[in-house]
């Protein structure tokens, strides 16, 4: 049973909540339930929930962090998406012109 799945795109692959992971890596780590009923009841793979399970262990200390910390990581976050953005849109910038004179200079034979 997937309550909180849902199925995506031709694969059929199922995308869950982060909220029902949440809850099914807190159910197996405050031992709710053990890892193998956690698969079993909800027909995940042993490497999805270890994968669920280190992925939230890895970042559980980010709760602790002040309000602040989070604002300027996700400032930080921005600022870098933005330039991202603003090098990709040089890169194509510069293949256009790079084709462009390419094909100017093929056709006066230089």
């Amino acid at each position: 049973m997937r309550p909180l799945g849902r199925r995506t795109g031709k694969r059929k692959r199922w995308r869950f909540t982060p909220e029902f992971k949440a809850k099914v890596v807190l159910d197996v780590l405050t031992g709710a339930q053990s890892p193998a009923e956690a698969r079993r009841k909800h027909a995940l793979s042993p490497n999805l929930l270890t994968l669920w399970k280190a992925t939230f262990l890895k970042r559980a200390h980010t709760l602790f962090q002040p309000d602040e910390q989070r604002d300027e990581d996700q400032a930080r976050i921005a600022e870098l998406e933005q330039l991202l953005g603003r090098s990709t849109r040089q890169i194509e910038i510069l293949k256009k012109a790079s084709t462009l004179l390419i094909a100017a200079s093929t056709r006066s034979g230089i």
